[in-house]
C-alpha cells in the first residue's frame, strides 16, 4: 500500500500564521497602540465646506455695509455717489487740490552774492553763505502758525505730503529740482504772518546771516495773490482715520 502524500499546506500554514504574527507585533510596536491609517488632516469635503462658509459669512458682511451705505444717503446707489462728489470736493479744496487766491505775503530767500570786488566775507564758510533746508522750514512753519491758508514754493502747491528737501544749494519738490532764490508765497493776513516771521526764532537767526554774509530776504504784500492747485496725484501710503467724517 503507497502511503498517504502530505500536503504542502501542512508547513505553509504555521509559516503564514508565523509572519501574520510578527507583521502584527511590529505593527503594534510602530503605532504604539494607535490607528496607524487615521490622519488628523481634515478630509477635501470639510475644506470646501469650511471655505464655502467663509465665503457666505463674508456675502452676509458686505450686503450689510451696503445696506448701511444706501440707507445713510437715502437707500440709492446714485445719491450715495452724489454725496461722496460733494464731500470730495470739500476736501479738495482743504487739501490744496484747488487753486487759491487772495491777500497774503510772498517772502524769497537767496543765497549770498559777492560784493563789488567779486569777494564773499572773509570769515564765511561755504555754509554761511546759502539757504538751507531749516531755513525754508522755518519760513514755512511760521506762515502756518499765522493760519495761512494755502503755501506755494516756486511753481509748486505745498499739500501735506509735501517735503522740500535741500542738497547743496538746490531745493528738491516733487521730484523737480530749484536753484535760488526760492520764492515762498502764502495767502492769508499779510500782518499776522509777518508778526509770525518777525518772532520765529529761526527766521531771527536766518536775517542775522543776512546782515554779517549777505544772504537775500525780502517780504512783499500782494493784494490778490495768486496760489495754483497741487496737480500731481496724491498717494498715501498710510493713513489713520481721525473719526467720522460728517456728511
Amino acid at each position: 500500500m503507497t502511503p498517504p502524500r502530505r500536503s504542502p499546506w501542512r508547513f505553509g500554514v504555521p509559516v503564514v500564521c508565523l509572519s501574520a504574527g510578527l507583521l502584527l507585533a511590529a505593527t503594534h510596536g510602530v503605532s504604539d497602540g494607535a490607528d496607524i491609517r487615521r490622519s488628523d488632516a481634515p478630509r477635501l469635503v470639510d475644506l470646501v465646506r469650511d471655505s464655502q462658509r467663509s465665503v457666505d459669512r463674508l456675502t452676509d458682511e458686505r450686503d450689510r455695509l451696503v445696506g448701511e451705505v444706501d440707507s445713510f444717503h437715502g437707500r440709492s446707489a446714485d445719491a450715495a455717489l452724489a454725496a461722496m462728489k460733494l464731500r470730495s470736493a470739500e476736501l479738495s479744496e482743504v487739501a490744496g487740490l484747488d487753486p487759491v487766491h487772495g491777500s497774503g505775503l510772498v517772502v524769497t530767500l537767496t543765497d549770498a552774492q559777492r560784493d563789488a570786488n567779486g569777494r564773499f566775507p572773509r570769515d564765511a564758510s561755504p555754509d554761511d553763505l546759502v539757504v538751507h533746508q531749516q531755513d525754508i522750514t522755518a519760513v514755512l512753519n511760521a506762515l502756518w502758525s499765522a493760519g495761512a491758508e494755502g503755501i506755494q514754493i516756486q511753481d509748486q502747491r505745498l499739500i501735506a505730503g509735501s517735503s522740500p528737501r535741500c542738497v547743496g544749494n538746490t531745493l528738491l519738490l516733487g521730484g523737480r529740482t530749484y536753484s535760488p532764490p526760492y520764492t515762498i508765497s502764502a495767502v492769508g493776513d499779510p500782518a499776522a504772518m509777518q508778526a509770525a516771521l518777525a518772532a520765529a526764532p529761526l527766521v531771527t537767526l536766518y536775517r542775522q546771516y543776512v546782515v554779517r554774509f549777505g544772504l537775500g530776504y525780502r517780504e512783499e504784500v500782494r493784494d490778490n495773490l495768486q496760489l495754483v492747485g497741487h496737480v500731481e496725484p496724491v498717494r498715501m501710503a498710510h493713513a489713520v482715520p481721525l473719526g467720522p467724517i460728517p456728511y
